[in-house]
């Protein structure tokens, strides 16, 4: 004792002990003030027994694959269940082998962690953080205090830690990091990891695809897979070997799938990317009117980006995958012999005016002109060049370019959009907007009203057809001057026609004969074209002109599409629709919505099979018989193509017994159009499109409900009113006093 006391009084001792007493007073005080809140709240047991995360919504096609999510942060929860053993076994054995040990701090790597990192400044001595810490980390990040911020955030995370151990049992905190924790490319939770990487759901990860995802999060970017496949891959054999180490895996097995590749296969669900990017912007405006009745369980109004909503849609994301597939070959194609057709004397190639249209409707023009710039320095604003990425076909470019350069650039690009749905319920089956939602953000299916040329003929003839016109009524070919329409005189393609001759009512319409066209409207009257188009639920203006027999209307393709729709639904328009139903993040429905069907028909069964009819020929030896002869498809398909004045729009309307097809391609600046009929016809610029699609689908047994389907049995009736000479001429007498050329007045009426 008396020892004991003359050591302590020992000066040197004796302040040491006192300097080491003060330091522990002032460590724990330290520690008090972190935990009463002094550097920020720590959450209570109360906030960390509710926690709740931001959530994806996700949006998912008729069968309930995954087709794109809307989000802050990428994030979609899974169940314990849901997670794989080798999954947990390989996060366990490279991130925390004492998981099961502690109580969220693993003392012995916190002592290592101290010493050798904080005060020997070892940086290779390792973390320390055990999965509860990391989860900490994950769910309330960390902040900036200066030089002392690791101790400040790493005692937070133990608090945390301690209280999450707490509250919940090991399987709740494993499903909890395996929801929260960040992956490469922007992803939060192993589920949107899983999907984006190797397109499929968590427990469907191989023992490979697992270790993968384990070792990214040592570090997102440098082991990212997508980026850095090498690199991903030695630590993928990093995180096996732990595996072995801490006998969680034999050595066979880790040696056998240490000698695969990995074999992402990667989906973009980037708004901007992926499939169906315009379909999924038109489902996210129209979610944004139809939840404003809807609150969340905190009674405020949903939010997309958030609350895990589950979005029920129409859309077959095989039949998109493959209609996308088949645009974009096509497309490339027209593209280019629409380049070489136009040549060096391109339209595109001329030194855009900053006054045009094209440069005065762009942000960066309104945007420089609201802040009082003058004309040169506009001018000099707009030429400043700058590195930017731009489409082309066979590969983008970056290079530098200035806006001017790049409108420019754009300008020569034909567009597209292509709407296919069930005829019986008007439900989108898929859709296509643009050629590329990164770069041509207008969507030519539900914005863009076109002329529809020819494809608008159908309407004519079935408006005739139901008010008594004989399917066996002969027209002539021969021009005609409307002297009552500023001596209008419609033309046929074809400036080689016998004059002489005359069509049926089959034969006109299946050749796409504009004189006759003309004609029959003239017979039928305007007024009742109109009211049928009404019927048909098309909501577009159209003009009480002559000119809309040949298409001079401008209609969008969803009204296109549901109007014609009608031939294979008992004469029954609809309205294509987009989303089925939508249900919380827990699947409980909020809100069903049932397709759109005209009450009536629009027209009798017998129309509705003599018109069906005409379009059948139209595919089989009229102006879309390359269906039959390029293409060799030998399905039960009607059609229409279309071409409007000088060249400006292609369209293909393709109707088989289940599915309803319409096809536009065309330049989005109304200026510059096809140089040729050759190149810019609907039969060359849209109809391969469709032709692309069904061949694609002819290969796959999942399309057989379309493809195999077949027309109903026409009626004898129909058969023997159409059954006459497709053609006569007329006699030597009629030739003799007809001439070439006649004139006569347009019947004019008042729409009743």
């Amino acid at each position: 004792m008396q020892t004991i006391k003359r050591w302590l009084q020992n000066p040197w001792i004796k302040w040491s002990l006192v300097g080491i007493t003060g330091l522990l007073v002032l460590l724990i005080a330290f520690y008090i003030s972190i935990y009463a809140g002094a550097w920020g709240t720590v959450p209570t047991a109360k906030t960390l027994s509710t926690l709740k995360q931001a959530e994806a919504t996700q949006v998912l096609d008729k069968n309930g694959e995954l087709i794109g999510k809307y989000y802050i942060y990428d994030r979609q929860p899974i169940t314990f269940d849901d997670l794989p053993r080798h999954l947990i076994d390989a996060l366990i054995a490279t991130e925390d082998v004492r998981f099961y040990e502690h109580e969220g701090i693993d003392n012995k790597s916190l002592l290592r962690v101290f010493f050798k990192s904080i005060l020997l400044q070892d940086k290779s001595s390792g973390g320390g953080s055990t999965i509860t810490l990391q989860l900490a980390k994950n769910l309330f990040g960390r902040k900036d205090y200066g030089k002392i911020s690791i101790i400040v955030n790493k005692l937070k995370e133990s608090i945390i830690a301690s209280r999450i151990e707490a509250i919940y049992s090991k399987n709740e905190i494993l499903t909890l990091y395996f929801n929260t924790v960040p992956f490469p490319d922007n992803t939060y939770g192993i589920e949107s990891a899983a999907q984006k990487f190797f397109n499929k759901s968590t427990k469907e990860l191989n023992l490979s695809e697992a270790a993968v995802l384990v070792g990214s999060l040592k570090a997102n970017n440098g082991y990212n897979p997508r980026l850095y496949p090498e690199r991903s891959q030695s630590r993928r054999d990093v995180v096996l070997q732990q595996m072995v180490k801490y006998e969680y895996l034999d050595e066979d097995r880790a040696s056998s799938t240490m000698q695969d590749t990995i074999a992402l296969d990667y989906q973009h669900f980037n708004h901007d990317m992926g499939v169906a990017p315009y379909f999924r912007e038109v489902v996210k405006k129209q979610l944004d009117s139809l939840l404003k009745n809807y609150k969340n369980e905190n009674g405020d109004p949903y939010n997309i980006y958030s609350d895990g909503l589950i979005i029920h849609t129409t859309l077959d994301y095989q039949m998109q995958t493959l209609a996308e597939t088949a645009m974009q070959e096509h497309m490339r194609e027209l593209q280019a012999a629409y380049e070489k057709d136009h040549g060096n004397r391109a339209p595109w190639k001329k030194e855009l005016n900053l006054k045009s249209s094209t440069v005065s409707r762009t942000k960066a023009y309104k945007k420089l002109k609201a802040n009082g710039l003058s004309e040169s320095q506009l001018k000099d604003s707009l030429r400043a060049k700058r590195e930017m990425e731009l489409f082309e076909w066979e590969g983008n470019v970056t290079e530098k370019a200035s806006t001017l350069d790049s409108l420019q650039h754009y300008r020569k690009f034909l567009n597209t959009g292509m709407l296919s749905i069930d005829p019986t319920t008007g439900a989108v089956l898929s859709y296509i907007g643009g050629i590329d939602y990164r770069y041509f953000k207008y969507d030519h299916v539900s914005q863009s009203k076109r002329q529809v040329g020819s494809t608008f003929k159908p309407f004519v003839y079935t408006a005739a057809i139901d008010n008594g016109m004989k399917p066996c009524t002969y027209f002539p070919v021969r021009a005609v001057t409307y002297t009552n329409v500023d001596d209008w005189t419609p033309t046929n393609a074809s400036e080689t026609e016998d004059p002489y001759l005359n069509y049926t009512l089959e034969t006109a319409l299946s050749n796409s004969i504009n004189t006759i066209a003309v004609k029959v409207l003239n017979k039928v009257g305007i007024p009742k074209v109109i009211e049928l188009v009404k019927k048909l639920g098309i909501t577009s203006e159209i003009p009480e002109q002559p000119s809309i027999a040949l298409g001079t209307a401008g209609i969008t393709l969803k009204e296109m599409a549901g109007a014609f729709a009608s031939y294979v639904n008992q004469g029954k328009s609809v309205t294509p629709y987009l989303i089925t139903k939508i249900a919380d993040k827990n699947g409980t429905v909020l809100a069903e919505y049932n397709p759109k069907i005209a009450e009536e028909a629009a027209y009798t069964e017998y129309t509705r099979e003599v018109v069906l009819e005409m379009m059948k020929a139209t595919v089989d030896e009229g102006t879309a018989a390359r269906l039959r002869t390029t293409y060799g498809l030998s399905n039960d398909i009607a059609g229409k193509t279309g071409t409007t004045q000088d060249n400006k729009d292609g369209w293909f309307v393709g109707i088989t017994p289940r599915l309803v097809s319409v096809t536009w391609v065309g330049n989005d600046d109304y200026a510059v159009g096809f140089k040729s009929t050759r190149i810019g016809q609907g039969a060359n610029a849209a109809l391969p499109i469709f032709a692309k699609l069904y061949t694609k689908m002819n290969t796959d047994t999942t399309f057989d409900r379309y493809t195999k389907s077949k027309f109903d049995a026409t009626s004898p009736e129909v058969r023997d009113d159409l059954d006459c000479e497709p053609e006569k001429r007329d006699n030597f007498l009629k030739r003799l006093f007809s001439g070439k050329k006649k004139k006569k007045r347009f019947k004019k009426e008042k729409n009743e």
